[in-house]
């Protein structure tokens, strides 16, 4: 390695001495004014100069930057290592193991495909809430969560012998991110190499977007695609341009009351506004002081959803405090201590602030109790507004379904005429009447009656309650608060409405533990919120199915149902399908809000409900006050707690051992399984990249609106039973009891393309007053699925295009939102605007991606999406404006102009191979067959 600046150097930590490279040995007065984010960057590229990846040039330009300037130069960041959840990180093994057969076939080593940087993942999006409201939940659902995903687990275990330098986290240990924070999550990562110890700062990318919670920590790190996260396990680094960075002054501290999540949800709706996507965001001032870790990491944990690159935290006093009580070494404290000192990342308090593209105030006094919904985290919805805000939407939606009804009742009339005219009229006549009893049973309330209770079911319902998800369960406040809440209520005499479906699912086992010292976990039982596992549930969409009696209640009425969970997210489709509105809160609002039953109350003012002494009972009278909270995490959470729940963190349980693991360094691909399928991506792939072509003709699957996100392109939950996918498994001999979650079958290609654009609530344009996965087919008008739309296409050798509005691929880091088109034959996607994962993932899999010119769109440039289309111009290496002549069915013809939004060579390069992964193996292949 080069070290044309002299910076390498060592230093002095306990007894034991480090190499590192020195930011002192830089210009002081630079150095300085770089944000903390672009410290640990320019420490990285000093690390890996080596003339060619990393230059001089490129270390100037960082100690050159301009907080102002529009990102301009290009610059490699290597991560320390890699981490994953099995959603993502199942496909991810599966591509690594199709690598070795491609490398193989290619005339290269197949034992050179491995992970050259630490890579782990942790099994938890797979647990899902089947079984909720009792003590045997959560052995119940881990039970089935292996009956369910066996062979999928059983892929993992045959990944963690074949590859070096991979480590999985079994089932029913924790969520992926608050196992980061609490166990891996390094800070400053040492390594032993040719003899010398090295120092330097953990950095990390990660399969999932939410992978930022670990900046609260000072940690550099942020969601990748899986495709991404495959290169940079096989030595490749993340090419970027350098960022803006937006800075958060933080000063004050938060008023009784308020919870980190309230912060949170402010924090988001604030930067959300400002506009950070493609940015760093960074919290500085001395309001740092009164922000404790677990606080910090639930603001870096919801970086996505403002859209920021990352959200990071300086390390500082309370770096250390939290390492010392997550039961690190003290050894690694102190290195910690001495490593961020040397090199300038050590928050001063008082000290000037660095340089920023943007500076934002928020004093935490301002904060106020809040929700986010009923779609979207960004909608902040203070709580003295819940109400209103709920019947605006209602009142919306309501309108939505009258026209719904009307049309069905229309349709079953049709049918009833029909089908009295017909001589076979008996089961054509039942359905017919079917119909109609539906579109005339009254919408909005239905009787229902479940175990021996009778009650009616209306509009506003809340159908799901749930403490979920690592945003807010890696926060012992609010997990606290929500136990302190449900002692209150149970003393009251109040109990979670019949109709919930509560659930517990903490990130960690130490949230049991401190909740059972403390004496909550059976108050939270005794309000509903028995534990049902350790994993996303239902943030994830994995919230299980609703008792018969209630799915059928809403079915027939038509029920503008509620979900509230401490989630991340709630777009539309994701939580649960039969529930319209998803609400956002912290875990004791999600108590409250079980507890009176409807979001069509005003908690500030009207009664959870009635005592057991016949009183009204207030949420400001079961509202635990914050001294006995923070009394409550002092007394009951300690160090030895973190040491025992992370002992033995990779052993697994009597299950995760006794599955029966592949031998061998190529994988025995099962030619019948619906889980595990050899990809078809380096099908005929030759050394040499093919040359790039031109659009011409093509036609476009679908035309959407603005915030598509991944969840809408590529769903993670629910298959439904009419759905291609469905169809496929059950010409596999699959019934649908075992269908399991779109997320995951990610190992097979075969569903997925199925489930492309599946989302319940997708509204294609092409097909108006319609929700779901459904097109038409333009040559002929027909309506059909998208799937079966792309297949025809397909075989007529048409390519296709995506056009959408703003915020195109929002949300989740989902390799498959990009996958799937591709293998649907999208050869573009035109947008408005694109969020920075998905932009990048459709170039990994060698999609392009176009962008609107400031201020146009489809609407402006007067596109109805049934023209077909040559796109031209993007070929060459700066290429940056695509020409696109788009042909109407009148003959008529509409010129204009795209941006391309490839922004780096490197990103050329990796569109110009048809994608990442190819371009990696064709690297490594030639390297492999040179030696």
């Amino acid at each position: 390695m080069a070290d044309s600046f002299k910076a390498r150097t060592t230093l002095k930590s306990g007894a034991d001495t480090y190499q590192i490279c020195s930011l002192a040995a830089l210009d002081a007065t630079r150095v300085a004014r770089l944000p903390y984010s672009l410290k640990i960057l320019l420490e990285n590229l000093l690390r890996f100069e080596d003339g060619t990846n990393v230059t001089r040039r490129d270390i100037q330009a960082l100690l050159d930057w301009d907080p102002h300037a529009p990102p301009s130069h290009e610059i490699s960041f290597t991560p320390a290592r890699v981490i994953m959840q099995d959603f993502t990180g199942v496909p991810a093994i599966v591509d690594l193991a199709a690598m070795r057969e491609a490398m193989q076939r290619l005339g290269g080593n197949p034992d050179e495909i491995n992970p050259l940087a630490p890579a782990e993942l942790v099994i938890d999006h797979s647990v899902q809430v089947d079984r909720y409201g009792t003590r045997e939940a959560l052995a119940q659902n881990n039970r089935i969560e292996f009956e369910r995903n066996g062979e999928r687990y059983a892929f993992l275990r045959w990944g963690q012998s074949a590859f070096h330098n991979f480590k999985v986290v079994p089932p029913n240990t924790g969520i992926v991110h608050q196992v980061n924070l609490e166990y891996l999550g390094r800070v400053v990562f040492e390594k032993s190499e040719a003899g010398h110890r090295q120092a330097y700062p953990d950095t990390l990318v990660g399969t999932d977007s939410h992978t930022t919670m670990i900046n609260g920590l000072g940690v550099l790190g942020w969601g990748v695609g899986g495709i991404e996260a495959e290169a940079a396990m096989l030595g490749q680094p993340v090419t970027m341009l350098i960022p803006q960075v937006v800075g958060v002054r933080l000063s004050g501290s938060l008023q009784p009351g308020a919870t980190a999540t309230d912060l949170v949800l402010t924090v988001t709706e604030m930067l959300r506004k400002r506009g950070v996507v493609d940015k760093f965001v960074e919290f500085f001032g001395d309001g740092l002081a009164n922000l404790p870790l677990a606080d910090r990491a639930t603001i870096g944990n919801m970086s996505p959803e403002f859209g920021s690159t990352c959200a990071i935290f300086p390390i500082d006093e309370e770096t250390l405090r939290y390492l010392r009580l997550s039961g690190r070494p003290e050894s690694q404290v102190q290195l910690v201590q001495d490593y961020a000192r040397a090199q300038g990342l050590w928050r001063v308090h008082g000290a000037p602030s660095a340089h920023y593209s943007d500076v934002l105030e928020l004093h935490l006094g301002s904060v106020e109790p809040s929700l986010a919904g009923p779609a979207r985290p960004q909608d902040r919805v203070p709580l003295a507004s819940a109400k209103s805000i709920y019947e605006r939407h209602h009142a919306r939606m309501a309108e939505e379904r009258e026209r719904r009804r009307a049309a069905a009742s229309a349709a079953a009339d049709s049918t009833a005429a029909a089908a009295g005219a017909a001589a076979t009229a008996g089961t054509t006549a039942a359905a017919a009447a079917a119909a109609t009893a539906t579109a005339a049973a009254p919408a909005g309330r239905a009787p229902v009656s479940l175990e021996g209770r009778s009650f009616e079911l209306t509009d506003g319902a809340v159908l799901i309650a749930a403490i979920t998800s690592c945003t807010n369960t890696s926060n012992p406040s609010v997990l606290m608060a929500a136990g302190l809440l449900a002692r209150n209520a149970h003393r009251a005499g109040l109990t979670a409405r019949p109709w919930v479906k509560t659930s517990l699912a903490p990130g960690s086992r130490v949230v049991t533990d401190y909740l059972k010292r403390a004496g909550l976990l059976e108050d939270l039982e005794s309000i509903g919120f028995d534990l049902v596992g350790y994993g996303c549930t239902t943030c994830i969409g994995n919230s299980g199915p609703l008792k018969p009696e209630i799915s059928a209640a809403v079915r027939a009425a038509d029920l503008i149902g509620c979900a509230v969970l401490s989630g991340n997210r709630n777009f539309e489709g994701r939580v649960h399908p039969e529930v319209r509105m998803n609400f956002l809160a912290s875990p004791p609002l999600v108590v409250a809000y079980a507890i009176a039953g409807t979001l069509d109350i005003d908690l500030n003012h009207e009664p959870l409900g009635r005592g057991s002494d016949g009183q009204a009972v207030y949420l400001r009278d079961l509202w635990p006050a914050p001294a006995e909270i923070a009394d409550y995490v002092q007394r009951n959470l300690d160090s030895q707690m973190f040491r025992h729940s992370y002992a033995s963190v990779f052993a697994g349980d009597e299950r995760w051992q006794g599955i029966q693991v592949p031998a061998g360094k190529l994988y025995a691909w099962d030619a019948r399984s619906t889980y595990v399928k050899n990809p078809p991506y380096f099908e005929g792939m030759s050394m040499q990249a093919p040359a790039l072509a031109d659009i011409r003709g093509a036609r476009v699957l679908a035309l959407l609106g603005d915030s598509v996100t991944t969840d809408h392109i590529s769903p993670a939950g629910n298959i439904a039973r009419n759905s291609p996918a469905a169809q496929y498994l059950m010409q596999h001999g699959v019934q649908p009891a075992d269908f399991n979650q779109y997320g995951a079958r990610r190992g097979n290609h075969e569903v997925m393309m199925r489930g492309t654009f599946a989302n319940i609530r997708l509204r294609n344009l092409l097909v108006p007053g319609t929700e779901g996965g459904v097109t038409r087919y333009l040559p002929s008008g027909e309506q059909m699925s998208i799937y079966d739309a792309a297949m025809r296409y397909k075989a007529d050798g048409t390519a296709l295009l995506i056009i959408a509005g703003k915020e195109y691929g929002t949300g989740s880091s989902r390799d498959w939102a990009a996958k799937g088109p591709m293998l649907l034959g999208v050869r573009a996607v035109i947008a408005e605007t694109y969020e920075r994962i998905h932009r990048s993932n459709l170039i990994g899999m060698g999609v392009l991606p176009l962008q609107f010119r400031e201020g146009e769109s489809a609407q402006s440039l007067g596109l109805s999406g049934q023209e077909t289309f040559d796109i031209t111009g993007f070929e060459g290496p700066e290429a940056r404006v695509a020409q696109v002549l788009a042909r109407g069915a009148d003959g008529a013809a509409r010129r204009f102009e795209l941006r391309v939004r490839i922004d780096t060579p490197k990103e050329r390069e990796y569109f110009r191979h048809g994608g990442i992964l190819q371009y990696v193996l064709r690297q490594l292949a030639g390297q492999s067959r040179a030696a």
